[in-house]
C-alpha cells in the first residue's frame, strides 16, 4: 500500500511539473516589450529616419535614429527599445518652441531604456528624439527563423548583409518603439553608409546617393505607414532592372534586385511576379503601396514580407525550395516565396495586427493566398486540392491565438489551420462573389491600419450576414477539431448529423453541391438533426468525403 501511495505521489508530482512546464511563463521584460504601458501610450510615432553604418569585418554597427512623434496625452517618461548588446550613446530631445537639442538622461533595463523627460511637451505638437547608438548586434544564425543581423558572403566572396527580425523585433538592430500597434504614419527613411564596391537597397524608393571617398551613402524612403520589422537593409553586389505593371490603380513600378551571378536565372523566374500581381489584385484589390512601388530583392535567407522590398531566397525554383508543401502537384506550379511573401503585402503590411498574438490574420490569410493563386490559374478544384493537401501540416498543439500584452505568438498552426479555417468559412458562405468582395473590403476598410482579431472577425460576420463568433472560438482559441457525427439510414434515406467535440453553441453551416443538387446543413452541437436525402444513387462515403474536402472538420460515423 505504501509503495502504491509513493508511486502515486511520484506520478502526481511529475504530472504537476509537466503541467506547469507546459504553461508559458512571462516576466517583466515580456510585459515591457509586449504592452502599451505609460511610457509608450502618450505619443504616436509619425516617422523614423534611420542612419546606419555597418562594419562587416567587426560585425558591428553604429548609427542614429530620429523619431518624429506626436503628443496625444500628457507625457510620462519614454521607453526606447534596443536589444542588448547594442549600446545607447546619447539621446537628444527637440520639441515645443525651443528647437535647440536637449540631452536627456536614461537608464537601461535589459532591452529597453527608460528616458527621463525634462519638460512637458505641448499636446498635439510634434517632437523629435535623436538616439545615437553602436555595438555588435545579435547575429542571425538561421535566418529568417532565428533573427538578427546577417553577415554573409556571395559566391564571389563579396559581403552580403541584411536583417531578419520578425517576432524578435526591429529593436535587435535599431532603437524604436517596438510594438506593432504604432506604425510611423508618415513613413520612414533608411540611410546606409557602405563601401563603394557594394550597393544598398531598402523599402520604397532611393531618394539620395552620396559618394564620399570610398564610402557611399544610400537613402531610401517609404511614404506609407510601415511595420517596424519590415524596415530592412539589403547590402551586397546587386544589379537590378525594372518594369511597369498595368494594375488596378495605374502603372505600378516593379523593381528587381539580384546578385550579379544570379541575374540570368532571376530574369526567367521573376516573370511570375506580374502573374502573381494579376491574381492578387483580382482577389484582394489593388496592391496597397503604389506610391512606394513593388520590389523583389534577393536575400541571404529564404524570404520575408518586407514591405515594398520583398525578400527572396527560394533559389529560383518553384514550390518551397523545390518542394510542394501540399503534396498535390499544384504547389509545384508557382514559386512559393514570390506568392506567399508578396501575399503579405495585403495581409500583414496593409492590414497589421496590433498584437502579435493575433498573427493568424497575417499568416492565415496569406497562406490562403496560395490557394487563391492556384485557383485563379488552374481552377476551383485545383484550389480545393491544394488547400486540402496542406491540411496534413496542422499539428493542433495549442490555440492559434497567443497571450496578449507579452509579445507572444500563438501556434504555428496559424498558417495551415488558419488557411483551412478561411476555406471552411468561404464554403459555408457559399457565395464566391461575396467572399471575394469580403477580401477586397477588408483591404479597403482597414487600408494601412492596425487591427485586432475582433475587427476582422466582426467584419466577416457582418458582411456575410452570419455570426461566426463560435466558429472563430473553435478554430482560433481551442486546439479541438470539430467533429461532424453522422448516421445514414438507407431504408428511410435519412442522414442524421450533429456537432461534437466543439465549443458550446458551435454553429458552422455546411453548404455544398452533390450530384447537381445543393445541400444546406445546419448542425447544432450535440443535438441530432435529420436530412431527407432525395438524391438518387446516394453514396454516403462520397457525400461525407465532399464535406471533408471543403471543410476542416473530423467526420465520425456513429
Amino acid at each position: 500500500m505504501k509503495k502504491s501511495i509513493n508511486a502515486f505521489l511520484i506520478f502526481l508530482a511529475s504530472f504537476c511539473s509537466m503541467t506547469v512546464m507546459s504553461q508559458p511563463v512571462f516576466n517583466h521584460d515580456d510585459t515591457l516589450r509586449g504592452s502599451l504601458n505609460a511610457q509608450r501610450d502618450w505619443f504616436d510615432i509619425q516617422r523614423y529616419n534611420i542612419n546606419v553604418t555597418p562594419n562587416y569585418t567587426q560585425k558591428s554597427i553604429s548609427g542614429m535614429v530620429e523619431w518624429v512623434a506626436k503628443v496625444i496625452k500628457p507625457a510620462q517618461n519614454i521607453q526606447v527599445d534596443l536589444q542588448q548588446p547594442l549600446q545607447i550613446d546619447s539621446i537628444l530631445f527637440v520639441g515645443n518652441k525651443n528647437r535647440k537639442p536637449q540631452p536627456l538622461t536614461f537608464t537601461r533595463n535589459n532591452n529597453v531604456a527608460i528616458v527621463q523627460m525634462t519638460a512637458q511637451p505641448i499636446l498635439q505638437s510634434n517632437f523629435s528624439l535623436y538616439i545615437y547608438y553602436h555595438g555588435i548586434p545579435r547575429e542571425a544564425i538561421r535566418p529568417p527563423w532565428d533573427g538578427g543581423w546577417i553577415w554573409k558572403k556571395d559566391a564571389n566572396g563579396k559581403p552580403w548583409m541584411s536583417v531578419a527580425c520578425q517576432g524578435l523585433g526591429a529593436s535587435v538592430w535599431y532603437p524604436c518603439m517596438d510594438h506593432q500597434s504604432d506604425e510611423p504614419d508618415l513613413g520612414a527613411s533608411l540611410t546606409m553608409n557602405i563601401p563603394d564596391t557594394l550597393n544598398a537597397i531598402s523599402n520604397g524608393r532611393m531618394i539620395k546617393k552620396i559618394n564620399q571617398g570610398h564610402i557611399t551613402s544610400y537613402t531610401w524612403e517609404v511614404k506609407n505607414p510601415i511595420n517596424n520589422y519590415n524596415i530592412i537593409p539589403y547590402i551586397g553586389d546587386y544589379v537590378g532592372w525594372n518594369e511597369k505593371y498595368p494594375g488596378l490603380k495605374g502603372d505600378l513600378d516593379v523593381h528587381y534586385w539580384i546578385l550579379k551571378e544570379d541575374s540570368l536565372k532571376a530574369r526567367k523566374q521573376f516573370t511570375q511576379v506580374p502573374q502573381m500581381l494579376k491574381a492578387f489584385e483580382y482577389w484582394m484589390g489593388p496592391y496597397p503601396f503604389y506610391e512606394d512601388g513593388y520590389q523583389l530583392v534577393q536575400s541571404p535567407h529564404l524570404g520575408m514580407e518586407h514591405q515594398s522590398a520583398v525578400g527572396y531566397g527560394n533559389k529560383f525554383m518553384n514550390g518551397y525550395l523545390g518542394r510542394d508543401l501540399s503534396g498535390t502537384g499544384w504547389g509545384d506550379k508557382w514559386d512559393f516565396i514570390i506568392v506567399h511573401e508578396s501575399g503579405h503585402e495585403w495581409f500583414a503590411n496593409n492590414i497589421t495586427t496590433k498584437d502579435i498574438a493575433d498573427m493568424w490574420v497575417h499568416e492565415g490569410f496569406t497562406n490562403y493566398t496560395e490557394t487563391l493563386m492556384t485557383e485563379y490559374y488552374f481552377g476551383v478544384e485545383a484550389g480545393n486540392d491544394y488547400n486540402y493537401g496542406i491540411r496534413k501540416n496542422i499539428r493542433n498543439d495549442k490555440p492559434i491565438i497567443g497571450h496578449y500584452g507579452v509579445n507572444e505568438e500563438g501556434s504555428g498552426d496559424m498558417y495551415y489551420k488558419g488557411s483551412n479555417m478561411i476555406h471552411t468559412i468561404r464554403h459555408s458562405i457559399n457565395n464566391d462573389s461575396l467572399f471575394r468582395q469580403i477580401l477586397i473590403g477588408l483591404n479597403k476598410t482597414f487600408y494601412h491600419k492596425t487591427v485586432t482579431t475582433q475587427d476582422i472577425e466582426n467584419y466577416i460576420s457582418v458582411q456575410s450576414g452570419f455570426n461566426y463568433h463560435k466558429v472563430y472560438d473553435q478554430y482560433l482559441r481551442t486546439s479541438q477539431i470539430p467533429e461532424l457525427s453522422y448516421q445514414y439510414d438507407p431504408k428511410e434515406n435519412i442522414f442524421t448529423y450533429q456537432w461534437k467535440n466543439c465549443e458550446v453553441g458551435f454553429n458552422l453551416p455546411l453548404s455544398f453541391s452533390y450530384k447537381g443538387k445543393k445541400y444546406n446543413l445546419s448542425p447544432i452541437d450535440y443535438i441530432p438533426q435529420k436530412k431527407l436525402i432525395t438524391q438518387d444513387n446516394f453514396d454516403v462515403k462520397e457525400f461525407t468525403k465532399l464535406i471533408n474536402r471543403l471543410y476542416y472538420v473530423k467526420l465520425v460515423s456513429e
